[in-house]
């Protein structure tokens, strides 16, 4: 009499258990995927929405450094998923890609729909089971956190499902209205699971703006310029970009670029100091000529949009950020361009980050991202304590994880007896 065929239980249709779901339906595992929301793969929906940013193709060296001091817990994730694998993955599903002129990857179309549908037909082609709107509660009252039976709420009321393995993709805390609420944690750390407390990343940050500024140029993008932050181990490299001006202060590309520096800056001194290069194609002695040239009866405006081309957004900034003695001195003035000092004041409510820092403790997980003293529980994406800027990083590693997380459940599996896998 051959064994009965292994159960597992993916709770959380994002990048992260998909990916999980089909790696272990693939070795002949029998999957049931479960999401709170109607369907699967939402945030990854409406993260489409401008144009699917799959991955980046910069070489493997500056991709793995994305991941700042979570390089070392990501990196064997993208020995099993890089971003040239992630290519020939969603090629298998039938969707080109294309990289863009900043190094970014995207499907031919730059949608996210037909992706998902091409990847959700092949599961169900597999033999994985979807089941929408169960909210996952946890174990039942009285039992261990496992392998086992789980609690699930349902339109029909309260079901439990039983699974030889459980790949916990949670996601974060950021767009709960697509299901990434954080609610998971309370839960885990009941438990004993230690988890980092949920941050915004990618995020937004507020500024105190005058009337006039806010009144005048809220909405408004602020184009080539560059970036960096004040830290206590010294001033970050420049990255350079846009960014918009918001009602609250600003947000944009180059902002979430940095956001981790200037949130954890926020985070131990109260406030951060973003340093704005208005002119990055200029050096600083090509500016300082300029604005220490002769201006005669012209105003410092005109004079600044004579010799520099500095006018909008970008002058207000100047009029804003800088002082009148800096004004009164062009020497100050040429300095100020090169580095205006632009303070935030906090970060935007975690709700509105793209993504969170934050989430359960890599000490609390095996290398195969099972939770240690919680045997057949696994754990993928974005609810692990790591961040990665846009750009790609998110979704591949978000990915990778759930690979890895299968590997480790297929070797479960395979420790325990419960069933043959072809692994």
């Amino acid at each position: 009499m051959s064994p009965a065929v292994a159960r597992a239980a993916v709770i959380g249709g994002g990048p992260a258990g998909l990916m999980a779901a089909e790696r272990l339906s693939a070795h002949g595992v029998q999957v049931d995927v479960f999401d709170a929301m109607p369907s699967v793969g939402r945030k990854f929906l409406m993260a489409g929405r401008g144009g699917l940013n799959l991955t980046h193709s910069e070489p493997a060296a500056p991709f793995l450094a994305r991941y700042g001091e979570r390089a070392p817990n990501v990196a064997p994730w993208l020995r099993a998923l890089d971003a040239d694998g992630l290519r020939e993955w969603t090629h298998g599903l039938g969707i080109q890609t294309f990289v863009g002129s900043s190094g970014r990857v995207f499907p031919q179309e730059m949608k996210a729909a037909p992706l998902l549908r091409a990847w959700l037909a092949r599961l169900r082609a597999s033999g994985v089971r979807l089941h929408m709107r169960h909210r996952w509660l946890g174990w039942p009252a009285g039992s261990q956190p496992g392998a086992g039976a789980l609690r699930f709420h349902t339109p029909e009321g309260e079901r439990l499902h039983a699974a030889d393995a459980v790949v916990l993709a949670l996601g974060g805390g950021s767009w709960a209205k697509l299901g990434s609420d954080g609610a998971w944690v309370d839960g885990l750390q009941a438990h004993g699971v230690a988890v980092a407390p949920l941050r915004p990343a990618n995020c937004g940050f507020d500024v105190v703006w005058s009337d006039h500024f806010r009144e005048r140029y809220a909405g408004q993008p602020v184009k080539s310029v560059a970036m960096a932050c004040e830290t206590a181990a010294g001033r970050t490299p420049a990255r350079q970009g846009e960014f918009v001006v918001s009602e609250t202060g600003i947000e944009g590309s180059l902002v979430y670029a940095l956001s981790a520096p200037l949130r954890d800056r926020i985070d131990s001194q109260g406030h951060a100091i973003a340093l704005l290069d208005l002119a990055p194609d200029w050096s600083q002695e090509k500016v300082m000529a300029a604005v220490t040239h002769p201006r005669g009866s012209r105003s410092m405006s005109s004079h600044l949009q004579s010799r520099l081309g500095l006018t909008g957004v970008k002058a207000g900034l100047l009029r804003e950020c800088a002082t009148a003695e800096d004004f009164r001195d062009p020497e100050h003035l040429g300095l100020r361009i090169k580095a205006l000092p632009l303070r935030l004041i906090r970060a935007r409510p975690m709700d509105e980050a793209i993504s969170t820092a934050g989430g359960v403790s890599f000490d609390s997980l095996d290398s195969g991202l099972m939770l240690r003293g919680v045997a057949g529980v696994f754990c993928a994406g974005e609810m692990l304590d790591w961040e990665a800027p846009t750009g790609g990083y998110l979704l591949t590693a978000c990915m990778a994880s759930g690979v890895i997380a299968a590997a480790g459940v297929l070797e479960f599996l395979r420790s325990t007896g419960r069933v043959p896998v072809d692994a």
